[in-house]
């Protein structure tokens, strides 16, 4: 049957066209944005996904901005540091140089005080964005923890974190203590005085004994300056001392007031004096920022401040490991997050990126397909024009 009011084949070729239609806007969407899954109505799951993804590789970009960061705050701790290496390395060889004989002890004191001057200059210009890992009050115990942020973890149960490596300032690896001398450079170490050994009269009989040993400027500082001397004696109004050697002295007390079983000295005047040996070992304090030499210096006063500087330069060289192993942990955790960047945004691209050449072809069928559907719409359109014939 032939019909004016409803043409079957034309209403069939329009709902075609119109399908048609319908995928060539979804397909020109997809070769326009470059994306098969653009909103949540093109496929939720993997739009969620995608979704959640991205916003963990923006935290994933701000990490790798943060590692640059504490990269140069311990890059900047590891060059200050292995700067000051280098000038206690020269404070020792100067220290070592003065042990021998005839040298002018008080010209390499002015060294060692420049050495000294450019270490706090050192640890006081390593700092980054106002942070200064060589030097801190470590006396007070106030920010001492550091941390650089190292990446953004994401569980299997979804809670997410930041992890940070973590480095604490103290005594092993800060140089100088702001609040105190609790610092590699600043602290106060015992530096042993060496002892001597004294051939002592008693009673008619020579005994060796192993004592204490002074130098002039002891004396002279025990008594702040008020000491008597007296050939081969010496008082500071409370100690009394004996001059053994060349700028060496022990501390004695007068023979007739201890008795005889006490060890006694004879000087060259036959004056007897007993040697108090309740403390044969006698140490002073100095640290690498505060020592100081002189040609009164002895040898043995030497080889105890080349081991406090030595000892000294072994903790620094440990701290500036420490540091290096940090640096380079951190640029091996850079990679990783570029890396994994990467990764994710591989991930993300096979769950919603378009197929181009998948969607270009489909979208050249579908012009084609329209054109078709067109030409059939067209035609079934014309089918009701042949019954005006039958009236003609």
């Amino acid at each position: 049957m032939t019909s004016i009011l409803t043409n079957v084949a034309a209403m069939s070729a329009l709902q075609t066209l119109r399908s048609i239609d319908a995928s060539m806007e979804e397909t020109q969407a997809r070769v326009s944005s470059g994306l098969r899954v653009e909103t949540a109505s093109d496929n939720a799951a993997y739009w969620s996904i995608a979704t959640t993804m991205r916003s963990d590789n923006m935290a994933l970009s701000a990490v790798e901005d943060a590692l640059g960061l504490g990269a140069a705050k311990i890059d900047t701790a590891y060059s200050g540091m292995d700067s000051a290496v280098e000038v206690v390395k020269e404070i020792k060889a100067k220290l070592v140089a003065a042990t021998e004989d005839g040298v002018d002890k008080n010209k390499i004191q002015e060294e060692i005080s420049q050495l000294q001057d450019q270490l706090v200059s050192i640890a006081e210009a390593a700092s980054f964005s106002g942070e200064n890992w060589l030097q801190a009050d470590i006396t007070a115990g106030t920010d001492l923890a550091k941390s650089v942020v190292a990446s953004f973890v994401r569980d299997a149960s979804g809670n997410v974190s930041v992890t940070k490596v973590a480095y604490t300032l103290s005594s092993t690896n800060v140089l100088f203590d702001t609040g105190g001398d609790q610092g590699l450079l600043d602290s106060l170490n015992a530096i042993e005085v060496a002892s001597v050994n004294l051939n002592i009269n008693i009673a008619g009989v020579v005994t060796p004994v192993n004592v204490a040993s002074y130098t002039t400027d002891d004396v002279i500082a025990a008594g702040a300056g008020a000491s008597t001397f007296d050939g081969s004696y010496a008082t500071d109004g409370t100690d009394n001392y004996v001059k053994v050697g060349t700028d060496t002295w022990v501390k004695a007390v007068d023979q007739t007031t201890v008795p005889d079983q006490e060890v006694a000295y004879q000087d060259s005047t036959s004056a007897l004096w007993a040697v108090d040996t309740t403390n044969l070992v006698t140490t002073a304090t100095a640290s690498v920022e505060s020592l100081t030499i002189d040609n009164l210096t002895t040898n043995a006063q030497l080889d105890g401040l080349i081991q406090m500087v030595d000892t000294a330069l072994e903790a620094m060289t440990s701290a500036a490991s420490a540091l290096g192993s940090i640096s380079t942990r951190i640029e091996m955790q850079q990679n990783f997050v570029a890396s994994l960047t990467d990764s994710i945004d591989t991930g993300i691209g096979r769950l919603v990126d378009a197929d181009m050449n998948e969607e270009s072809t489909r979208l050249k069928a579908l012009q084609t397909q329209q054109q078709l559907a067109i030409q059939s719409l067209s035609i079934a359109n014309s089918s009701s024009e042949v019954i005006l014939t039958l009236f003609r």
